[in-house]
């Protein structure tokens, strides 16, 4: 033993039952590890023996060697968890040997497992009614972890952050439990922002008479994305693509131009939103706003009637529709007549998988069908195209697109031949809040957090209101119906005057929440200080950047909030689906930590397909070229090739079949399994069932 412990540097004395443990280190490892047994002469307590542990036996050590021991130590060290008792009885028994030694504070579980871990008040974490060190914090927190299901990658690197940062256990275990404590859940704080730009006075606008007197009746200066909006050329029927964070007034640039060129019978103005709800929305604002000066119509489907009971009227002056609903228009040779601006709201639908691709060819139709107006007013009038190439349209259609989260705006911009307007200002500040929870627990904090919301008021004398956003229609009303406070569900399976009312009580401040589904994110435009991610998932799909970007910019209104509030729920190691690689906690951190995506529409086969029979459908031997002009890229002469061979179209005609198959918006698969089905003379509800099967699959 003396030639391996020939130089010691801590000698570590710990109480263990009647008897201490003692921990020899040098060179800050631990050589070895024993127990000291003490007995009682008339010199005082002295050694009676030593066990040196070896793996699970024992060496038993003649007393002298211990004494050797505590004589080479350069520091002797006895654990302040050592009782009073003890602490005597070692000190006693050291300074028999003229030896001196210090109490520290220790590691009570590291001592217990016979390791010497001195911790201070910068490093000790309080565990019960004790402090032990970050290790054994950190060994503590992952059989927490284990017991909850399992947390990985970011999310138990920020638990550990938050552990040693707050230095307490028991506030990150009741973390783990659902607790509320916002000084843990706290994830950030997207600090409010306010640009340097020079406001434009509305009185300075030089719009048609109706117009500028509604808005002078209602502001005295335009807000900062629309004064740069006119400053780039808005109002003289520039395209443009804005960027800018919800509540910004994006819309009303939209609004100004188009009801101008309107009122200045430059052609009518068609509003174009991806759901329905939102294009109700919009209706309902737009009559009940410009109702006295124009003609505002609905066009949200295939039906000529909307859902209040009110026939469809090409010829008004105001069209607000759902992209599918004037995609249908064009697809089956309706004229919408003259168009002068067009206006599209949430165009970063382009990235979007389904709906992507269709916006991208509705765009495209919507252009050509634009040009032939044009081009039969120049020849009219005796002019020549060439103006829209140049973006300077003044008296073409004018197109403006609408978005409050673009990636990459600027080569977006470019491919859609638009100036560029971004205004990155936040109006208000928002807190991200991240707290982990199970299925059963959600509904718990969910009530807490609605509750704690509604009971405060802004600033500015307005109640705090939530949206709830989940991944279900059937999860909506199992939130609504176990909150406490008055909410609503709120998604695209209720029909428009539900809907209607639970905006009107939103508005009202008659709800404390709604309850919506992800899928109608960009449909819900309620002036909510708080929104709550029940689950991080579209359906079975996992949000991408983009849309929890455009979810969470909800929370918080300027004219009504003094902050707005966002939480995640996340329940660690879960997901929604087989098909779903991530679970919910490697997700979340994903989403608060990740970089918007590029919006860029992807073709496979079947979407190029479809776009290029719509594109044949509406402008015959011009398909190429309107396929050549869409944002993707569409492999034209390979989907031209599969139209032949499916016998949707004869030369650049569509035949009946494929005719039938653009109007009903089909993927081939669809189309050929409903086919099948006549062919089988299938009940028409078997076949939809096993289209049903086949897409779940």
């Amino acid at each position: 033993m003396s030639q391996q412990v020939a130089r010691v540097d801590t000698l570590f004395l710990h109480e263990h039952g009647d008897d201490y443990r003692v921990v020899v280190r040098r060179d800050g490892d631990r050589v070895f590890h024993g127990v000291l047994e003490l007995k009682q002469t008339d010199a005082g307590p002295r050694p009676r023996r030593l066990r040196i542990k070896q793996g699970a036996s024992e060496d038993l050590r003649s007393p002298d060697q211990f004494v050797e021991l505590a004589r080479r130590a350069s520091r002797i060290r006895i654990s302040e968890q050592t009782s009073g008792r003890g602490r005597e009885e070692l000190q006693a028994m050291l300074d028999g040997y003229q030896l001196s030694a210090k109490v520290v504070r220790t590691c009570r579980y590291c001592a217990s497992s016979g390791r010497y871990s001195p911790i201070t008040s910068e490093t000790a974490i309080k565990a019960d009614d004790e402090h032990i060190c970050p290790d054994c914090a950190r060994e503590e927190l992952d059989r927490e972890l284990a017991l909850n299901g399992g947390i990985t990658g970011d999310a138990q690197a920020r638990l550990e952050e938050l552990l040693l940062d707050v230095q307490d256990l028991d506030r990150i275990e009741n973390l783990l439990a659902g607790e509320l404590d916002p000084d843990l859940t706290k994830f950030d704080e997207i600090s409010a922002t306010v640009d340097d730009i020079d406001l434009v006075p509305v009185d300075s606008l030089d719009l048609h008479p109706g117009i500028q007197q509604h808005l002078e009746g209602r502001f005295d200066t335009l807000l900062p994305v629309q004064s740069l909006a006119v400053e780039n050329g808005a109002t003289d029927g520039r395209d443009q693509l804005v960027v800018s964070a919800t509540a910004t007034g994006k819309t009303l640039i939209g609004e100004m131009a188009g009801l101008d060129r309107v009122l200045n019978n430059k052609g009518k103005m068609l509003f174009l939103v991806p759901l329905v709800a939102l294009a109700n929305q919009k209706y309902e604002s737009f009559t009940e706003r410009y109702g006295d000066m124009v003609d505002v119509s609905l066009r949200v489907g295939s039906s000529r009637i909307d859902g209040n009971g009110n026939r469809f009227d090409p010829n008004a002056d105001v069209i607000v529709g759902t992209y599918e609903g004037i995609d249908h228009a064009l697809r089956t040779g309706k004229d919408l007549g003259n168009i002068g601006t067009v206006v599209i709201d949430e165009v970063h639908t382009l990235g979007e998988g389904e709906r992507g691709h269709r916006l991208d060819g509705l765009i495209s139709r919507l252009k050509y069908y634009c040009e032939q107006g044009e081009t039969a007013e120049q020849s009219r009038k005796g002019r020549t195209g060439g103006a829209r190439e140049q973006n300077v349209g003044v008296d073409g259609t004018q197109w403006i697109y609408l978005s409050a989260t673009v990636g990459n705006a600027s080569d977006l911009a470019k491919k859609l031949r638009a100036n560029l307007v971004e205004f990155e200002e936040r109006p208000v500040p928002i807190e991200r809040h991240v707290t982990f929870a199970d299925g059963q627990e959600k509904t718990r904090i969910e009530n807490k957090l609605v509750r704690r919301a509604f009971d405060t008021k802004s600033s500015k004398g307005y109640r705090g209101q939530t949206i709830i956003f989940t991944n279900s229609r059937r999860r909506c009303h199992e939130i609504s119906r176990k909150l406490e406070y008055d909410s609503a569900p709120y998604h695209a399976g209720l029909d428009n005057k539900r809907r209607q009312r639970v905006e009107r009580q939103f508005a009202d401040q008659d709800l404390a929440a709604v309850v919506t589904t992800a899928a109608l994110a960009a449909g819900v435009d309620f002036p909510a200080s708080q929104v709550v991610f029940d689950s991080l998932a579209m359906g079975i799909e996992w949000l991408s950047v983009q849309e929890f970007s455009q979810m969470l910019g909800r929370a918080g209104r300027p004219d009504y909030h003094d902050k707005g509030t966002v939480y995640l729920l996340v329940e660690p190691d879960c997901s929604y689906h087989n098909s779903m690689e991530m679970s919910e906690d490697e997700v979340a951190f994903k989403l608060l930590k990740g970089d918007m995506e590029p919006v860029i529409t992807e073709y496979d086969e079947a979407a190029a397909v479809e776009e290029t029979l719509a594109n044949v459908t509406v402008a015959g031997d011009q398909a190429k070229r309107l396929n050549d002009r869409m944002i993707g890229e569409v492999p034209t002469k390979h989907a031209l090739g599969k139209l032949l061979q499916y016998e949707f179209i004869d030369g650049l005609e569509p035949t009946p079949l494929g005719r039938a198959v653009t109007r009903f918006f089909l993927a081939p698969d669809q189309a050929f399994a409903i086919l099948d089905g006549i062919r089988k003379e299938l009940h028409p509800y078997e076949i939809v069932a096993e289209m049903e099967l086949r897409e779940r699959d």
